[in-house]
């Protein structure tokens, strides 16, 4: 069980560096999606499969959708030249098979342990709820603003305001 945990926290780390280091914002986020999958391998195997299960929903689904939402909205212009070497399939190879050792731990943990836990006692979600809203209620608190600070911001800047041109008269509309 050691050698599955140490191969998928090298897994993280490989894809959170080359997440940092790459300069295309979408491989960049393909990165970032493949090392929140191996960190929630990571919990999976300490005896967290709650955590596991919200780090692949809400982590590398919900938030990573918003991301490339965000990249999308703000079009940024590419040449066709750049964009035709960054969809170079060489370029898909390092991602891939990151992704195909994840899915090959993933599927010997299902075969080898089913239901039962990887040797630790499991966190049920009622203890992680408790938890969350007794101890930790400060940072969940300010996890919220946050998150709404970032909603408000993003309406900010997607909203643009029509310039119309008349003439020589500028109204904004």
């Amino acid at each position: 069980m050691n050698i599955i945990f140490f191969i998928a926290a090298a897994i993280a780390v490989t894809a959170s560096v080359m997440a940092i280091i790459n300069r295309n914002a979408i491989h960049a986020l393909l990165y970032l999606i493949i090392s929140l999958l191996s960190i929630s391998v990571v919990f999976y195997i300490l005896g967290s499969p709650l955590i596991a299960a919200l780090e692949v929903i809400v982590y590398a689904g919900a938030i990573m959708v918003l991301f490339i939402f965000v990249v999308m909205m703000l079009n940024i212009g590419m040449e066709e030249e750049t964009e035709k070497k960054w969809l170079n399939p060489g370029m898909w190879i390092f991602p891939s098979v990151l992704a195909v050792i994840l899915l090959a731990i993933f599927i010997y943990l299902m075969s080898a342990f089913g239901n039962k836990q990887t040797g630790t006692e499991p966190i049920n979600p009622k203890q992680v709820g408790i938890s969350l809203f007794t101890t930790y209620l400060l940072a969940v608190e300010i996890a919220a603003v946050l998150l709404l600070a970032g909603i408000v911001g993003g309406y900010h800047l997607g909203k643009q305001r029509k310039k119309v041109l008349h003439r020589f008269m500028e109204k904004n509309g």
